[in-house]
């Protein structure tokens, strides 16, 4: 079915009340013993994504577990601060939820909705081209966007858009997910939004750059393909690299391939700084879905679009003049995972075998130990004494959403 349409009665996605004060939080109410394990989902560098079910509630979730030790080695800890912080305090639609955090002597847990249409980029693959047409690129983009404004508006910025890090509801709409890039403005919470207004007669347009407007951060961070220029050129980065990411991800999402892709690494990297954006003859798109990239894909970000004014400019280009921003979460998207799968297949996620059976029951105190890097026994760092102080802003906490049961 197309995208377009409003969601039958009954069949509207989210029940939920997203508004600030909707969420109660309490004193964590669960630990590691609490669940049991289904199937490894994913794994980094610091940890691993398990699909697990609740004993209590028998409902099905994705739990994050990170190893203390890997993170004290590899210099993450405050990524990890930083990501349970937007986690636990975003309540929007088009971001992944955050239902329990804690701790145990080795790990930090993260225990979210389990996303059952799977990896974004997986679905992709499945799709006739390994593509989206043009309306269907647009609306994906379109929820990107509020996301996008949704972070910028609460002082971060997101710095890792790609497909992999976008995950499929059941319903279909997209949930951005993994946040342990994201950079936090100066200000808590962000700097206030200012009204910004382009021409003398023109709309006022909220101003979600001003909310990290306190500063630009040097790190080196993203994925090779999607990486701005100005972080190449270690120039100092804003907000603006999350503009140029989208441009990549909607040519992405009509061509099945990034726009600046070299052969090696360093071949990559000049072709972003210095070769315009290339458009196929294949598929057709209209002029003003190739205006959009170009303008998100602009070499120097003082001109790109999004960098006077945040996602409200952005949302004003014409390729998004059909978007109900509005009625989104409420629209039928264009890719709806098969009800008749149960969870359980993950289909959408990759296939990867664990080497290691998890009891969870026998991990309260040690807490659910992945197999790999970072496991007891192996030639990792111990973990220091004062370990509880280097965690000591990690916080285990139980949210409730109004609106779900």
């Amino acid at each position: 079915m197309m995208s377009g349409a409003l969601e039958p009665p009954g069949k509207v996605a989210f029940r939920r009340t997203y508004s600030s004060n909707s969420i109660k939080i309490r004193s964590v109410e669960v630990g590691p013993s609490s669940f049991l394990k289904v199937k490894l989902l994913g794994k980094g560098d610091v940890g691993r994504v398990y699909l697990v079910r609740e004993k209590k509630s028998d409902k099905l979730y994705a739990m994050k577990v990170l190893s203390k030790r890997e993170m004290i080695q590899r210099k993450k800890i405050k990524r990890a601060l930083t990501e349970q912080e937007i986690l636990a305090t975003a309540n929007h639609p088009f971001i992944v939820t955050l239902y329990h955090s804690f701790q145990s002597e080795e790990y930090l847990y993260f225990c979210m909705e389990y996303c059952m249409g799977g990896e974004f980029f997986r679905a992709l693959q499945t799709r006739p081209g390994k593509c989206l047409p043009e309306d269907g690129s647009r609306f994906y983009a379109a929820e990107v966007v509020a996301a996008l404004e949704y972070l910028h508006l609460m002082g971060f910025i997101y710095r890792d858009l790609k497909p992999e890090n976008i995950l499929l509801h059941q319903s279909g709409h997209i949930m951005l997910s993994d946040f342990d890039l994201a950079k936090q403005s100066g200000k808590p919470g962000g700097l206030p939004a200012m009204i910004h207004q382009t021409e003398p007669n023109g709309i006022p347009m909220i101003d979600t750059m001003s909310c990290t407007a306190d500063f630009r951060t040097n790190s080196f961070v993203g994925t090779e393909e999607y990486i701005a220029p100005e972080v190449i050129a270690a120039q100092g980065h804003t907000a603006a690299v999350d503009w140029w990411t989208l441009g990549i991800l909607i040519y992405e999402m009509i061509y099945a391939t990034t726009p600046f892709k070299g052969k090696e690494r360093n071949d990559t990297f000049a072709n972003i700084g210095l070769i315009p954006v290339h458009f196929r003859d294949t598929p057709k798109v209209s002029s003003a879905c190739k205006d959009v990239i170009t303008r998100l894909l602009a070499k120097d970000e003082r001109t790109r679009l999004g960098s006077k004014s945040g996602a409200s400019e952005v949302k004003q280009h014409k390729w998004f003049g059909k978007i109900n921003w509005g009625l989104l979460r409420n629209t039928r998207p264009p890719i709806v995972p098969s009800s008749s799968s149960n969870g359980l297949d993950a289909v959408n996620f990759r296939h990867l075998k664990e080497s290691h059976s998890l009891h969870l029951e026998e991990q309260e105190g040690g807490g659910w130990p992945p197999s790999g890097p970072g496991t007891p026994g192996d030639d990792g760092m111990e973990v220091p004494p004062d370990v509880v102080d280097l965690f000591g802003g990690f916080n285990s906490v139980t949210l409730h959403y109004d609106g779900e049961s």
